[in-house]
């Protein structure tokens, strides 16, 4: 397939960014994606294109939605984050305040380090299938029990699908609802943004399908290279269970549950448009979900530039998100958000009032962006300067 059609608008001076969407069909892996960029509450990009298979003969409109793994982290953060606003919740009193069963909280461990990936529990020991994880009962009591890898509050290792459960189940207890309900009543829905943790099977139809990174077109450098050799927590935490994107990460169930560390449902316009209302102190279209206070709560430093004990490099958090390191999301260090296994991205950088969201469907080698990412984000960010 030589040729993938792009679809959309950009604003004026923001062309370059055209020509990057154009060259990840032409040059590199892609089948199907969105990228979105909103500034000051202006849709500057809101681009599409290729397909929605592997076949490449569902094209991809400009309503179509992913599965975009971990950056469903960093939406579903800004819904804990008005419980903060509320006052329900503090980032500062401890998890079993409000959790008294979760055996890692037992020495004070505070919200906001249980957040940034402190608890300890990284990973379950007993092994865990795809299945387990549609049983929410099952898998937060089984949480709860589990020893910590380390001791909480003195070190960070990427929770990279337990974290959906311990800030859904703080959300439960506190609201009585679902964080998937929660993201829709109260982010979603008053942005406007299509973006879902839990999706009707009325909406599965427009959903593109992912497509694992040992199916691409042209397999990438990364790909021919030896194996990285990762930390031995990596295993707990990212092959217990091993969620295959075609057979797994594409089936009704995993649709329909609420996984909020990897299952949410978007494309880029959703996702650039909460992040560009975080960018813009909570407001977007005189509709404000949290106040400037709130985010900077949520965006202060709970861990930082230590090496992480799931991911072997340095990583710097707040309470859910991911605060910019190497110039992952530009060269603002102000600028948070989070990235999802294969590709896709969501970010704010409040110094440019930028929001950024990009997804697709083909996934590339390892949890953080691509290349495919990376050069659309220098792109956008060339252009606002």
């Amino acid at each position: 397939m030589d040729h993938f059609p792009i679809h959309g608008d950009v604003a004026s001076g923001f062309d370059a960014v055209v020509e990057v969407f154009e060259r990840n069909f032409t040059e590199d892996i892609e089948v199907g994606a969105s990228f979105c960029a909103v500034v000051d509450g202006v849709t500057v990009v809101d681009l599409w294109g290729g397909y929605c298979d592997q076949a490449c003969t569902v094209p991809w409109e400009s309503t179509t939605l992913v599965n975009v793994y971990s950056t469903t982290k960093g939406i579903a953060a800004s819904v804990v984050a008005t419980l903060v606003e509320q006052g329900v919740l503090d980032y500062e009193e401890p998890v079993g305040n409000h959790w008294p069963e979760f055996r890692a909280a037992e020495g004070g461990l505070t919200v906001g380090q249980f957040l940034s990936h402190q608890s300890g529990v990284c990973g379950l020991r007993d092994k865990v299938t795809v299945e387990d994880l549609y049983d929410w009962n099952g898998m937060t009591r089984r949480i709860a029990a589990e020893l910590p890898h380390w001791d909480p509050g003195t070190a960070a290792g990427y929770h990279a699908i337990l974290w959906g459960f311990l800030a859904g189940e703080l959300a439960l207890r506190l609201t009585g609802k679902t964080l998937g309900a929660l993201l829709t009543e109260r982010v979603a829905d008053p942005l406007g943004a299509d973006f879902h943790i839990g999706l009707p099977k009325s909406e599965h139809g427009r959903i593109a399908d992912l497509i694992g990174p040992n199916r691409a077109r042209i397999l990438p450098d990364s790909a021919l290279a030896e194996p990285v050799k990762v930390p031995p927590l990596f295993t707990f935490a990212l092959q217990n269970p091993t969620i295959r994107p075609y057979r797994d990460a594409c089936s009704s169930d995993w649709r329909v549950a609420e996984i909020a560390a990897a299952n949410g449902h978007g494309n880029a316009r959703g996702i650039a448009r909460i992040y560009g209302a975080l960018a813009r102190g909570g407001t977007s279209d005189d509709v404000q979900v949290m106040r400037p206070e709130t985010i900077e709560r949520m965006t202060r430093q709970q861990w930082g530039m230590e090496d992480d004990l799931v991911l072997g490099r340095p990583m710097r958090r707040g309470s859910g998100v991911n605060l910019n390191t190497a110039e992952q999301y530009g060269p603002n260090p102000m600028a948070f958000g989070h990235s999802g296994a294969g590709g896709s991205i969501g970010f704010a950088d409040p110094d440019r009032l930028l929001g950024v969201g990009y997804a697709m469907n083909q996934m590339q080698p390892g949890i953080e962006a691509d290349t495919r990412g990376s050069r659309l984000v220098r792109a956008i960010i060339d252009c606002v300067d």
